[in-house]
């Protein structure tokens, strides 16, 4: 048994280690969707499963608490696989293995799930338990939020019945947030005829690494490492001095993660080589250790002797690729300006795949404005259009704006007061989260989120703050108790 299980409060913790037995990276919730359908059914709770892969599930009101406004309880399902190099941690076969680091929950070099696996045992402890007074229920467990925000971008309307949106996918306690920044993925990409290495060339591969990752929207303020930008410094220098010609780039894996680890293989003149490896140990490496020391110190980069591809992009593609990438804005753009400690824009550089005729560029773009989106998405396209790759633009989502009177906010700051004798943070975030869409599908609704403390979410880092947990519960079950009426 897992030591989490001996945490309080129970109802939560014992929900959440169920959640980590059971695979859900995104793209791959057939297991989890299951085994949602089958402990409702064991329970004989009210579920079903959408067309989009969502499930909702329903209870009714305590006797007397019929006249309560319905209350909609909302996370998602899926989680960001992300995980150590050296970590063989199969996602969509083996579960999360917890451990308790003092005040922490932690997985052992994985990503931990609590975004939002908090969310749903929460439901789960709250269906499950007919003692807790509360009026009309319904529960909305969403799909794939994490890359496309599927579910909710395919919800039907009128599904939800609810006039209260309790979205528990925050991630400090102590704040209430009323709003979130939109967003929209940026794809471009290109085809080309692989060239031959030349003869008596030989291979290195550069790797940049244990680079902290992070959350793109959460923690794209802090200056962290980019692995995919810093490794085009190297690269670009390697092409320009050393002769060097691209073969393959492999960086991230993640539109909303901030890269951690990047590598490229590169072939060039063998009396060149040893050169390069010196340059990118003694300068390359000390330039990135005096940047980003403070931030990142378990920054590594190494430059190694490779197997000879088979292939290479051709030179004229690889100089406009590289150029682009070096050129391309990566981080914040703008902070709001009545707000300006809060990120209004920003793109996030996440995945770079390059080789065998074929190269793809992602990111993730994050703006509360959406004048101010489309013109950073305006100047990655210029960028990248100069580079001869063809783009694309989807998985759109507007921003969340605070509404001015919610009645839900005020009742939670004056519960939230009561119960721990200070008052709540109430502010905007620059994360995407789900409630704008769900209220493109039902205008309307009176939205607030809120959540136990995370750190470090999208990395194998990810932890969750075990005397917050008790705190947030404690929070849910006063806003349900004293419901709106109707």
């Amino acid at each position: 048994m897992s030591e989490i299980l001996k945490l309080q409060p129970a109802a939560i913790w014992r929900n959440f280690h169920l959640l980590t037995q059971v695979p859900r990276p995104s793209g791959h919730l057939e297991k989890i969707q299951k085994f949602l359908l089958d402990w409702a059914a064991e329970r004989n709770i009210e579920a079903f499963q959408d067309e989009a892969g969502n499930i909702l599930m329903y209870k009714p009101a305590t006797p007397g608490m019929e006249d309560r406004k319905t209350i909609t309880l909302q996370g998602h399902i899926d989680m960001v696989p992300q995980k150590t190099p050296d970590s063989p941690h199969n996602f969509e076969t083996d579960p999360i293995e917890t451990w308790i680091d003092g005040d922490w929950v932690r997985a052992r070099n994985t990503t931990l799930g609590a975004d939002d696996g908090m969310a749903i045992a929460t439901i789960m402890g709250i269906f499950e338990d007919d003692t807790i007074p509360h009026g009309p229920l319904e529960a909305f467990m969403t799909s794939d939020e994490e890359t496309t925000m599927y579910g909710v971008n395919y919800m039907k309307d009128g599904l939800l019945k609810g006039e209260i949106l309790l979205n528990l996918d925050n991630e400090t306690h102590g704040e209430l947030m009323v709003g979130s920044a939109g967003g929209i993925n940026f794809t471009a990409e290109l085809e080309y005829e692989n060239a031959a290495p030349e003869s008596g060339d030989v291979a290195v591969k550069v790797v940049i690494g244990g680079l902290r990752g992070g959350h793109s929207g959460l923690e794209i303020n802090e200056g962290r490492g980019n692995a995919n930008k810093l490794l085009a410094r190297v690269v670009a220098d390697a092409i320009a001095n050393f002769e060097a010609r691209l073969a393959s780039w492999k960086g991230g894996n993640m539109r909303n993660a901030i890269p951690r680890d990047a590598e490229a293989v590169l072939t060039l003149p063998a009396e060149n080589a040893a050169a390069l490896k010196e340059v990118v140990a003694e300068e390359w490496l000390k330039d990135f250790q005096e940047e980003y020391g403070y931030i990142e110190p378990d920054l590594t980069l190494v430059c190694e002797d490779t197997a000879q591809p088979s292939t290479l992009v051709p030179e004229e593609i690889q100089d406009n690729l590289v150029n682009a990438i070096l050129a391309c804005h990566n981080g914040v753009l703008r902070f709001i300006p009545h707000l300006p400690t809060i990120v209004e824009t920003s793109s996030n550089l996440s995945i770079i795949e390059i080789g065998e005729g074929k190269a793809f560029v992602k990111i993730l773009v994050r703006s509360s404005s959406d004048s101010m989106r489309q013109y950073c998405v305006d100047t990655l396209e210029a960028c990248f259009s100069m580079a001869g790759m063809k783009i694309e633009t989807g998985g759109d989502y507007p921003a969340w704006q605070p509404s001015p009177k919610s009645e839900i906010v005020e009742l939670m700051t004056e519960i939230y007061t009561e119960l721990f004798n200070e008052a709540p943070i109430v502010q905007v975030i620059h994360a995407g989260l789900e409630c704008s869409v769900i209220l493109s599908h039902c205008p309307g609704m009176d939205v607030v989120s809120f959540g136990p403390t995370l750190k470090s979410p999208h990395t194998p880092n990810e932890r969750c703050n075990i005397p917050s947990v008790e705190k947030y519960w404690q929070l849910v079950l006063a806003t349900l108790e004293r419901a709106p009426k109707k």
